[in-house]
C-alpha cells in the first residue's frame, strides 16, 4: 500500500468556492482526494508525488482574497477505500427514494433509486446542502422525455439522477478536466447511457438548443456570467435551476435572470444555501 501526504489547508474567509478551487489546484499538482469542510480543506497525495515548494506556489498563486495556512504529515499506507468509508463519504438516503453510495460500501439501504458514485473530490456526493437541494428538486419532477443540461455537473451525480428518472437526453458540462474523468467513470458505473459528458465551459452549449430543464449548482458569479449562454439552449417553458450560492444571492441573479426572460418561481434553504427555480418566457 502507498504512504501518502495528509496537507491541512485553514482558509479565512472559507466557503465552498474556496476549497472547490483549491481541491482543483492542488488536482494539478498529483493530489488524488480531498475532505472539504467549514474551515477549509484536507488533502492526500501519494508521498513520491508530494512537492512543497508546488504547494506554496499554489497558496501564493491562489485566485482569491483569502489567508491559507498550510500544514501536513505522513500517512502510512491504509486502505484508503475503508478510510473514505469511515471518516467521510458514508451513504445517503434523499427523501426515501434515492440511495447514493461508492463501490466500497455494504448494508445499503433499498430506494428506488441507486446511484453509484466513486469521488475523486469529496463535492458531488450529495453531502452539501446545494447538491441535496438539487436532488430532492430532480425527485419531486417528471423528467419522462425532458432535454437536459447539467452545468458544472462535478461527479456527474445530477445528471445521472434526471436519467435515472426518465430524461431523453442530458449534457452533462464539466470544465475541470479531473472533475470530467470521474464523471465518465461514475456514469459508466450507473450505466447511463442517455447522458453526453462534455469537457469546458459554457462555450460548449453553443449547439445545444431545445433544453426544458437546465441544472447549474455552481456559484453566483459564474451563473450570473453565463445566464446568457444558458438561456440561449431553452425552449419556451423550460425549466431552470440553480444553487451553488446563498439565499441573499437570489436578488444578484434575478437581476441578471429578468432582462433575459426568466420568471422567479420558488426557492429552497438548507443551511442558508439555497436552489432556485425559474421558468422561462421569451415574450
Amino acid at each position: 500500500m502507498n504512504d501518502y501526504v495528509e496537507a491541512r489547508f485553514n482558509l479565512s474567509p472559507s466557503s465552498e468556492t474556496h476549497t472547490d478551487i483549491l481541491a482543483s489546484l492542488l488536482a494539478d499538482n498529483g493530489f488524488e482526494s480531498f475532505v472539504p469542510d467549514e474551515k477549509g480543506l484536507t488533502a492526500y497525495v501519494k508521498k513520491e508525488d508530494f512537492d512543497e515548494c508546488a504547494i506554496r506556489d499554489v497558496i501564493e498563486s491562489f485566485p482569491m482574497d483569502t489567508e491559507i495556512e498550510f500544514s501536513f504529515q505522513t500517512v502510512e499506507g491504509k486502505d484508503w477505500n475503508a478510510e473514505w468509508e469511515k471518516n467521510y463519504f458514508q451513504p445517503i438516503v434523499i427523501d426515501d427514494q434515492c440511495v447514493i453510495h461508492s463501490t466500497f460500501h455494504k448494508d445499503i439501504p433499498e430506494c428506488r433509486y441507486d446511484i453509484v458514485i466513486d469521488p475523486k473530490m469529496a463535492f458531488g456526493t450529495g453531502h452539501h446542502a446545494t447538491t441535496s437541494l438539487m436532488l430532492r428538486r430532480l425527485l419531486s419532477m417528471d423528467l419522462s422525455g425532458m432535454k437536459v443540461v447539467d452545468m458544472g455537473t462535478g461527479t456527474g451525480i445530477l445528471a445521472i439522477l434526471a436519467s435515472m428518472r426518465g430524461a431523453a437526453a442530458v449534457d452533462a458540462v464539466e470544465i475541470d478536466e479531473f472533475a470530467y474523468t470521474n464523471a465518465v467513470e461514475n456514469v459508466k458505473l450507473n450505466t447511463a447511457e442517455r447522458i453526453s459528458l462534455h469537457l469546458g465551459d459554457a462555450a460548449v452549449l453553443a449547439t445545444v438548443r431545445d433544453v426544458n430543464l437546465f441544472m447549474a449548482n455552481i456559484n453566483r458569479n459564474i451563473i450570473t456570467a453565463d445566464l446568457p449562454a444558458y438561456t440561449d439552449t431553452l425552449s419556451p417553458g423550460a425549466i431552470v435551476l440553480l444553487s451553488g450560492f446563498y439565499e441573499e444571492d437570489v436578488s444578484v441573479i434575478m437581476k441578471v435572470a429578468e432582462v433575459l426572460g426568466l420568471k422567479y418561481v420558488d426557492h429552497t434553504v438548507m443551511d442558508r444555501w439555497t436552489s432556485l427555480r425559474l421558468s422561462y418566457d421569451p415574450s
